[in-house]
């Protein structure tokens, strides 16, 4: 799975499932990104080879976005992303069986829609990143009624 998450908003922009993940992939799918969100001023990754390939870094630079990659064994300079995969492991991947390719990248699309649309966010004041529509403060969830004073 390629995850891409803005730090900015906590929006999980996209979940690439494939049964394996070149730079190609990775291109690709920055490249659909970039055109609907624009290209960011960094972005932030590991060091993996579909990371580090010379295509991408030459066309990463080409556009102007620069790179900032995480020292190898050092999970915690890439806090948001490592909290991500967490909850993306605990609330779906340990959860399920996926019998095909097809059926995992629709249940885990479904889940990133949700965890963008409507799971709250202890980070963002108990609201999802990108919600689909504001509820009215009468109809805060109990869980943060705390926050919405």
């Amino acid at each position: 799975m390629l995850c891409v998450i803005d730090e900015f908003t906590r929006e999980c922009l996209a979940i690439r499932v494939e049964r394996k993940l070149n730079s190609r992939d990775v291109l690709d799918t920055l490249g659909e990104l970039f055109v609907l969100h624009g290209p960011p001023e960094h972005m932030r990754s590991d060091n993996g080879p579909e990371f580090i390939a010379t295509a991408l870094r030459e066309w990463l630079q080409r556009i102007g976005v620069k790179t900032l990659y995480i020292e190898p064994g050092s999970p915690w300079e890439n806090g948001y992303c490592e909290s991500f995969n967490s909850k993306l492991r605990d609330e779906l991947l340990a959860r399920e069986i996926f019998f095909d390719l097809r059926e995992a990248q629709i249940l885990i699309e479904t889940w990133r829609q949700h965890y963008n649309t409507a799971r709250p966010h202890s980070s963002l004041g108990y609201r999802p990143p990108a919600p689909q529509a504001i509820l009215p403060a009468a109809f805060m969830p109990p869980y943060c009624v705390d926050v919405a004073a």
